[in-house]
């Protein structure tokens, strides 16, 4: 609802705009002032407040409230920001894939095309020189060190050098060995880990190109921003890093990562990965035990033996 209404702010005239900014500013405290109250905040008439509710889809401001207390819900803290505690399982079916659908939908529209370019640009050059001895690493902790892996293993498939590193002290010892050409991509949901911005200093100091997946406005993004090797991909999201368990800004990093490993693919080149990944594929047809059906390819489960 808050992003449809972000997205429709050119479009009004400017006293409704006014309204809108009121709205964005504190959206929980818009649900429940009263209508005198939030035309004197925006500066605006009580009938314009009236009309701006229905510029952007609803019948009037009662409507508008109650659909806006449902959207800035708190929902159960440490667990999920989407849903209440008394939701049925097709409630939170529903909840937690839209609230998904709109973080992803937010991050393509917000998304720096620039930024990614810099980024696939980096981390392909080093693919190809990874015969040299050039290497990507992938740092991150807790939930953000699982993308890391992720990443890792996606990169692998393409024949680059990569590694994913989670422990403190592994990623210092990393970090200081790297070198000008290589790639440091670090992932973070808050942005604040003291061992992820000590580790973003030690990769800058020795030259390495450093990625940073993380909020912008955070410490690491503000440091990403202040130096030319660094590159911000900036994934925000309304997750509160300090009340709910990160959901949405994993998808948005996995999402990021499958998006940088598509450009790097397609920057090696598929007459040379193309092969590679066929390969590949038919060697783990050949570990499967199960036979995959009518249909499939006729050496797809040949080989393997029968535990």
């Amino acid at each position: 609802m808050l992003e449809r209404i972000r997205a429709a702010i050119p479009a009004l005239p400017p006293a409704e705009q006014r309204v809108a900014h009121l709205l964005l500013a504190d959206p929980r405290s818009f649900a429940t002032l009263p209508v005198g109250e939030l035309s004197l905040r925006s500066s605006v008439s009580k009938p314009t407040v009236v009309r701006f509710c229905r510029s952007v889809g609803y019948d009037g401001l009662a409507d508008f409230k109650l659909k806006l207390a449902g959207s800035v819900n708190e929902g159960v803290p440490f667990v999920h920001r989407a849903v209440d505690e008394d939701d049925k399982a097709g409630d939170i079916v529903v909840k937690v894939i839209d609230n998904a659908m709109a973080a992803l939908l937010s991050y393509r529209s917000a998304a720096s095309s620039q930024a990614v370019e810099r980024a696939i640009a980096a981390l392909a050059d080093t693919g190809r020189a990874s015969n040299q001895g050039r290497r990507i690493e992938f740092y991150g902790v807790g939930n953000s060190g699982i993308v890391a892996l992720d990443a890792q293993h996606k990169f692998f498939r393409l024949g680059v050098m990569a590694t994913a590193v989670s422990d403190g002290h592994m990623q210092v010892m990393a970090a200081t060995m790297l070198k000008p050409g290589d790639c440091a991509v670090i992932i973070s949901n808050s942005g604040r880990s003291r061992d992820l911005l000590d580790v973003a200093e030690i990769a800058r100091k020795k030259g390495a190109t450093v990625i940073v997946i993380t909020a912008s406005g955070s410490p690491l993004a503000r440091e990403a921003l202040a130096s030319p090797l660094h590159v911000l991909l900036a994934a925000d999201h309304p997750e509160d890093a300090d009340r709910y368990s990160p959901m949405v800004s994993r998808l948005l990093h996995l999402l990021i990562i499958d998006i940088l490993t598509t450009g790097v693919a397609l920057r090696l080149g598929s007459a040379q990965l193309r092969p590679l990944l066929q390969e590949m594929k038919k060697n783990l047809r050949q570990r499967r035990y199960a036979a995959a059906g009518a249909g499939s390819d006729s050496d797809s489960d040949s080989s393997s033996s029968t535990p």
